[in-house]
């Protein structure tokens, strides 16, 4: 019997007494967890059978109860108010789900329920003239792991990047190195590319403030790249690829994949050519200064002081591009290129405006794709110092934060080995994947809209709601399988009838509960859910491993059965922990 139709057995079953006590088969009814494990395995609530028989749930309850009957698979009914409590036995509730976990393995939790359908999540979205900062690595972390959920429930799922590489921010680093650079490279200085270009974009910021007709000559810079001017060009690309190589770098060490990359120098122009068509078709019109604008519906963003309606500027009155002008076209781009279903935007919160305004533009244009569109904000990342902001230097650097995260993860594996066994080579194998998962839990163990307050010395602690604390737990169940050798090699044959104490009891629920928590994760766009829950799932485990012996169980068939269920265990830890992004260590 499988796990599902395990569910259907016990559901059918309530059906039946539903229909033999009070006359009809339920409308609805759904099998759940009661709070305690002492009030039984599952739980059937009946408050929606109030309306439809007439009858308080607590009576309702009580009727159903009497006309269900103990078999081979439920043990015993219990009423607790308007709750039908409902134990099954031991050797059938462990076995089945256990087996089944053991016998899909990673493929656990999965599912088909987006099978066909095709999206894309664009995530990341750096600016070349700067390196990326930790409000980057909370996009990246979301994206990915948003992306393997996705494909975990059937999804196909398109990666994609889109570079801010051109714009007014991008010729200030140009502008600067020209001016002051003295021929400089990032091997001259010994820095990588992103950081070498980041630190011209914060002296064009310096020499701004003493010197404000800086800003008229970095406009006509930006004219010139539009112009196509060769020597202007020849200096982007040369900056760019600059970056491209840093960027590279830090995707690699943070584990961030792409499988198409776009560049809003490719796309403004493309842009630009939507804005014109919609100028003939009275979409868009010019303002009293020669800007191109899409005046906003009223009812959906209210009116200015005046009365009149809110405007959006898509081009300049000397016909340079705005960003919403190159998101109109990638927009666009990225639905014919990949005949996509949905297409997720995964950006911070303080461009939910922006993104309000541009699918209503693409919607207005025609495009009925435009409410299969959707922003995926997320909140600010602040450290002690407060909001980051590049432009005067005080960036909270990627590369920087992750070398120390690892360096501190390093520390607390020589801590805890004072005999030196480790080489320095296991050692920053290990710091290396503590790190990143310890920065990756902590930013995805709260809902996408909610700030972090990201604290390095907390997120790499190996107690409490942390990455590490999940990981130690894998590594510890996989050393204990590791000891069993030859009890853990055959656990088809287990005695399961052995299992049930209220610390198994509250494990297993907690791996039942996984394939469902994949799902809430997908319907929110939300990664916490499944961190909470593999959270929750490790400190289950400790819980039991605390109390209960596993090697050194009373017998060697109560041995057999709970290494099956810490197997089943560690494979929910490890499928959890890679959906959202983390590697698991075998020893740490």
């Amino acid at each position: 019997m499988s796990v599902q139709k395990l569910r259907e057995t016990i559901l059918n079953k309530i059906y039946r007494a539903t229909e033999k006590a009070l006359g009809q088969i339920p409308e609805h009814l759904e099998l759940d967890f009661p709070p305690n494990t002492d009030l039984g395995h599952f739980a059937v609530g009946c408050f929606p059978l109030a309306k439809q028989f007439r009858q308080s749930p607590v009576e309702i309850a009580k009727k159903i109860a009497k006309k269900i009957t103990p078999d081979d698979v439920i043990q015993e009914v219990n009423i607790s108010g308007p709750y039908l409590n409902i134990n099954i036995f031991p050797d059938v509730l462990f076995g089945e789900f256990c087996s089944e976990i053991i016998s899909k393995n990673n493929k656990y939790g999965e599912s088909s329920v987006g099978q066909g359908t095709r999206g894309m999540v664009e995530y990341l979205s750096p600016n070349t003239n700067k390196p990326l900062h930790l409000g980057h690595l909370r996009n990246g972390a979301l994206g990915m792991s948003i992306s393997k959920i996705l494909e975990a429930t059937g999804h196909w799922v398109v990666k994609a990047n889109l570079i801010n590489d051109r714009g007014v921010h991008i010729c200030k680093s140009m502008l600067a190195w020209k001016r002051w650079g003295s021929g400089s490279t990032p091997e001259s200085e010994g820095l990588k590319g992103d950081h070498f270009v980041g630190t011209w974009y914060v002296r064009f910021a310096r020499e701004a403030d003493e010197n404000q007709t800086i800003e008229d000559d970095v406009q006509i810079m930006l004219q010139q790249w539009e112009a196509d001017d060769p020597k202007t060009v020849k200096l982007w690309k040369t900056m760019n690829n600059w970056v491209y190589d840093g960027f590279a770098e830090t995707y690699k060490n943070f584990g961030l994949e792409f499988n198409v990359f776009y560049y809003e120098s490719d796309t403004y122009k493309v842009g630009k050519d939507v804005i014109q068509k919609g100028l003939e078709e009275n979409v868009f019109s010019k303002d009293d200064h020669g800007n191109t604008v899409f005046h906003l519906p009223v009812a959906e963003f209210g009116q200015e002081k005046g009365g009149e309606a809110k405007k959006v500027t898509l081009l300049r009155p000397d016909g340079t591009s705005l960003y919403i002008t190159q998101d109109i076209a990638t927009s666009i781009l990225k639905i014919e290129e990949h005949k996509l279903y949905f297409s997720i935007y995964v950006v911070g919160s303080e461009q939910e405006h922006h993104f309000k305004c541009l699918f209503q533009i693409l919607s207005s244009l025609g495009y009925e794709w435009a409410k299969d569109c959707y922003h995926l904000s997320y909140g600010m990342v602040y450290l002690p110092e407060g909001k980051m902001k590049s432009r005067e230097g005080k960036i909270v650097d990627a590369d920087v934060l992750i070398a120390e995260i690892k360096k501190l993860a390093a520390d607390e594996i020589r801590q805890r080995d004072p005999e030196g066994r480790l080489s320095d080579d296991e050692i920053n194998h290990r710091a290396e994947k503590i790190g990143i998962g310890a920065i990756k839990f902590y930013l995805l163990r709260v809902r996408p809209t909610q700030s972090i307050n990201f604290d390095p010395a907390e997120s790499i602690s190996f107690d409490g709601f942390t990455g590490p604390y999940c990981q130690y737990a894998y590594a510890r169940i996989f050393g204990i399988l590791t000891k069993a050798q030859d009890s853990a090699s055959n656990l088809q044959d287990c005695d399961f009838s052995l299992l049930g104490n209220a610390e198994e009891l509250l494990l297993l629920q907690k791996l039942i509960q996984f394939p469902e928590e994949i799902n809430n994760a997908v319907q929110g766009f939300n990664p916490s859910k499944i961190a909470v829950h593999i959270f929750n799932t490790a400190k289950a485990f400790n819980q039991f491993y605390n109390k209960h012996h596993v090697l050194r169980a009373e017998n060697e068939k109560l041995v057999t059965a709970r290494l099956a269920l810490i197997k089943a265990t560690a494979i929910v830890l490890r499928k959890g922990l890679n959906l959202l992004g983390i590697e698991v260590l075998e020893n740490m």
